[in-house]
């Protein structure tokens, strides 16, 4: 009988055994293949590190490289002591687009067609490249030739130099003076024809200060004679 009792109590251990482990899949769950594993918190670390990396790439706008480009050029140091430099400096912070050998180069040219201009009593072109106060004064002259019926040979010769003496800005204004050396020759006759001064047959030296002005405001890039000097 012991025997049989025995039997029935590992049945009734086994029932109980097998209960429980019917409980604890309940609870925990079991593996099947199928899950995609325990999570790794260091993995996961890594895993978003990855993605911002990846993230952060797709964001990112590819700059061109300045190296195809012109460097722009450093500024020159100004001269304080020097007053055409410092008077030339404040005109190209006023007009960036001024530079001084193209401003000579234009200046060379009016200063060529004004003499031409007055030589030959043309009115309109020195109206366009005067002041009006210039314009005046040389307008009296030429009616005054006109009206003795003097005649005013004047040939430019060449230009020697021409150089920047002055420049400075007056309020809105840049002014710059420019002193020309040039070879001319001039002679002016009478109604008759007769030389009453100069001499046609020479050529001559011409030291002149002329001075030049532009209103920064103003869209029109021409600059205006506002001033003539000569030491002749």
């Amino acid at each position: 009988m012991s025997g049989e009792f025995q039997f029935f109590d590992i049945i009734i251990l086994a029932m109980i055994a097998g209960f429980l482990i019917l409980r604890l899949r309940k609870v925990l769950g079991r593996r099947d293949g199928h899950e995609g594993g325990y999570p790794d918190i260091f993995r996961k670390d890594e895993q978003a590190e990855a993605d911002a990396e990846h993230t952060d790439k797709d964001n990112v706008v590819q700059l061109p490289d300045r190296s195809e480009y012109p460097q722009e050029q450093p500024a020159q140091d100004v001269d304080m002591n020097d007053p055409v430099a410092v008077g030339l400096t404040q005109i190209r912070v006023a007009n960036p687009k001024f530079d001084a050998d193209e401003f000579v180069a234009g200046s060379k040219m009016a200063f060529e067609m004004i003499l031409n201009g007055f030589s030959s009593n043309d009115r309109k072109t020195l109206k366009s490249l005067l002041s009006p106060e210039v314009y005046k004064t040389l307008e009296d002259a030429i009616a005054d030739r006109e009206k003795s019926g003097e005649v005013l040979e004047d040939t430019l010769v060449g230009i020697r130099s021409a150089k920047i003496i002055e420049a400075l800005m007056d309020g809105h204004h840049s002014v710059v003076t420019v002193k020309f050396v040039s070879e001319q020759i001039s002679a002016l006759r009478d109604a008759d024809g007769n030389i009453i001064d100069g001499n046609p047959n020479e050529v001559i030296d011409v030291t002149d200060f002329w001075t030049f002005s532009r209103d920064t405001r103003s869209s029109d890039p021409n600059w205006t004679l506002i001033g003539t000097e000569s030491n002749n």
